[in-house]
C-alpha cells in the first residue's frame, strides 16, 4: 500500500494538482488525501474513491491499491497508462438554479455524478475539482437555457473575474441562473433574463449578489 501512496503522490506532482482539490473531487474533507499519503490514514483508499482517482489520472486502479496490486508493474516515469482514458466524475447537485422566480438553495448534496473526459475539461478551461452540474428550473433564460437543462458551473470563475455572461448567483438568498451585463457605472452590473417576459434587475448593488460561478456548458434532452 506504500507503493500506491508513492504513485499517487507522484501523479499529483506531475499533473500539478494539490491534495485539497483532489480530496474535494472525491467528496472528502480537504486534508483527506494528504493524510492518506503522508500519515497512512486511511490504510487504503475506498473503492469508489480509488476508481474516481484512477479515471481522473488515467491509470489502472491496481496501481492505486486495487485488486491484484501486487502484480501491477512499477511505473517509474510516464505513469499515465495507455488504454485508460482519464474520465472525471463531476458531481450533479440535487438543487435547481431557477431561471424563473427563483428557488431557495436548501440542498447542495450530490444527487449523482456525470462523467467527462479530462482532456475536454482542460480544453474548456476548467478544473474538475471546481465544477458542478446543476439543473435549470423555469423558462426565464429561454431560448438560451430551457427548463430541465443541465448546466456546468465553474465555481472558480466568480465575482473577482466578473464579466458579461451567464452565471449562477444568489440574490436575497434565492439561487438563480441569469445573464450578467456589466453596466456603464463602475462596479455596477445588471442581472438580466433572456426571456423578455421575465424581470431584470438593472444597475444592481454588487453587495446584494453572491456570485456562485459562471455557466460554461449546457446539455439538454431532445424530444
Amino acid at each position: 500500500m506504500r507503493d500506491a501512496r508513492v504513485i499517487l503522490d507522484r501523479l499529483i506532482a506531475e499533473r500539478g494538482e494539490n491534495y485539497a482539490d483532489l480530496s474535494r473531487l472525491i467528496g472528502r474533507n480537504p486534508a483527506y488525501i494528504q493524510q492518506f499519503i503522508k500519515r497512512g490514514t486511511p490504510r487504503k483508499l475506498d473503492e469508489d474513491d480509488r476508481r474516481i482517482l484512477a479515471r481522473y489520472f488515467g491509470v489502472p486502479e491496481q496501481v492505486l491499491g486495487g485488486a491484484a496490486a501486487a502484480q501491477a508493474p512499477a511505473l517509474p516515469s510516464g505513469i499515465r497508462a495507455r488504454g485508460f482514458p482519464a474520465v472525471v466524475a463531476v458531481p450533479r447537485l440535487s438543487l435547481g438554479a431557477s431561471a424563473g422566480g427563483g428557488t431557495l438553495d436548501e440542498d447542495e448534496r450530490a444527487a449523482g455524478v456525470m462523467a467527462f473526459d479530462a482532456r475536454w475539461l482542460r480544453h474548456l478551461g476548467v478544473r474538475p475539482q471546481r465544477i458542478a452540474i446543476i439543473r435549470v428550473d423555469g423558462e426565464s433564460m429561454a431560448p438560451t437555457l430551457s427548463d430541465g437543462d443541465d448546466i456546468m458551473v465553474d465555481h472558480e470563475d466568480g465575482a473577482d473575474r466578473l464579466r458579461d455572461g451567464v452565471y449562477v448567483l444568489r440574490l436575497d438568498g434565492v439561487l438563480m441562473v441569469k445573464r450578467v451585463a456589466m453596466g456603464p457605472l463602475r462596479g455596477r452590473f445588471s442581472v438580466v433574463s433572456d426571456n423578455s417576459h421575465y424581470p431584470d434587475w438593472i444597475d444592481i448593488d454588487p453587495a446584494l449578489v453572491d456570485i456562485v460561478g459562471r455557466v460554461v456548458w449546457t446539455g439538454r434532452r431532445l424530444g
